[in-house]
């Protein structure tokens, strides 16, 4: 029987991919805005390892590859490829990475816009094109009929996943499966054994139905991380107490109760038509060395990062300025995908 893992994503990395904003998404009129965030983290990323960037068309493959030179991004570590998507969240429509007795094998899941909210087509078509392009070099895809966002599990690397029941288990999802049939056709495919359910929790301007990495997130295999509010006047206090409950009563695999390590609550974010946007700390990227965190010009950024870097002792942290990306109702870990190492 082979051993399959799905790796953390502490893991040692080969690259980071990303897929950029163009005119064609939602992010037409604000592309100003968003893609200097996305060249920051191209300049951050590149640093340490590489990035796969899906652009649009080759017209628009050219203008990224001239932002990125003006910015002086290690373009040796750039690599760029025409395939064109409905949007930037390449968290959730880019392929997850599992280990075959060691070697990387990507698994292409379902991807239908977060339970049919919004068109999806391209999106779920772009990692079969590029791994048509041979973006991956020789790494083997295995296409998957099953709904899946990667934003929705967090996983330990030790056959531990973290997930929120308000997203496995919506109904426009898979409706067709039990959590039991769910928990089996994840175990198969991402060697896990063992599912942390959270009941509650949630951010009001999330479309995605509670993500885990917008409120909970592994550290290690015995550290979580998680989104904390304190003002007992906030719509969000009461659920994301009761999550708080749940998660101390998890327990790891040796029977221990999680180190616990809560993160600040930003003060409430808005756009121009009053609707409130899900700003939050959890959406941290770990790559080679680094973490890089979200922040939001907000009193609490430099608290985020102090604990944050608690959790992260021997990597550097770095903040990474999201205002404009929480304007789509996402954030850093939501525009990013990790490639473990041996992928690209």
């Amino acid at each position: 029987m082979p051993t399959i893992i799905c790796p953390p994503e502490w893991a040692p990395q080969s690259g980071v991919m990303l897929t950029w904003p163009h005119a064609h998404s939602d992010w037409r009129g604000a592309l100003d805005l968003v893609e200097p965030v996305f060249v920051e983290l191209v300049q951050q990323i590149s640093l340490h390892e590489k990035l796969l960037i899906s652009c649009w068309d080759d017209a628009h493959l050219a203008h990224v590859k001239t932002r990125l030179s003006l910015a002086d991004a290690d373009m040796d570590n750039v690599l760029l490829h025409a395939a064109p998507s409905n949007d930037t969240w390449v968290r959730d429509h880019g392929p997850i990475t599992v280990l075959e007795n060691g070697v990387p094998r990507l698994l292409n899941f379902t991807f239908n816009g977060w339970g049919n909210k919004f068109d999806a087509t391209l999106d779920n078509q772009l990692t079969q094109r590029l791994h048509e392009l041979k973006s991956f070099n020789d790494t083997k895809l295995q296409t998957i009929d099953f709904v899946l966002e990667g934003g929705s599990i967090e996983v330990d690397g030790e056959g531990t996943l973290l997930t929120t029941r308000r997203c496995l288990m919506a109904p426009t999802r898979n409706p067709h499966l039990s959590q039991q049939q769910v928990e089996a056709t994840l175990g198969g495919l991402l060697g896990v054994d063992r599912f942390l359910w959270l009941d509650h929790g949630y951010l009001a301007g999330d479309d995605t139905d509670s993500h885990i990495d917008t409120l909970a997130r592994f550290c290690d295999a015995r550290t979580i991380a998680y989104v904390a509010c304190d003002d007992p006047k906030d719509e969000h206090y009461v659920e994301l107490k009761a999550m708080e409950d749940e998660l101390k009563a998890f327990r790891t695999r040796e029977g221990q109760p999680y180190t616990l390590v809560p993160l600040p609550w930003p003060q409430a974010k808005y756009d121009d038509d009053g609707h409130r946007l899900p700003a939050t700390y959890a959406n941290f990227l770990i790559i080679n060395e680094v973490v890089l965190v979200p922040t939001y010009a907000d009193w609490a950024d430099k608290a985020a990062l102090v604990q944050i870097k608690k959790c992260f002792p021997q990597r550097e942290v770095i903040a990474v300025s999201c205002q404009p990306l929480i304007l789509q109702h996402g954030s850093l870990h939501c525009v990013t995908m990790q490639l473990p190492a041996g992928v690209l």
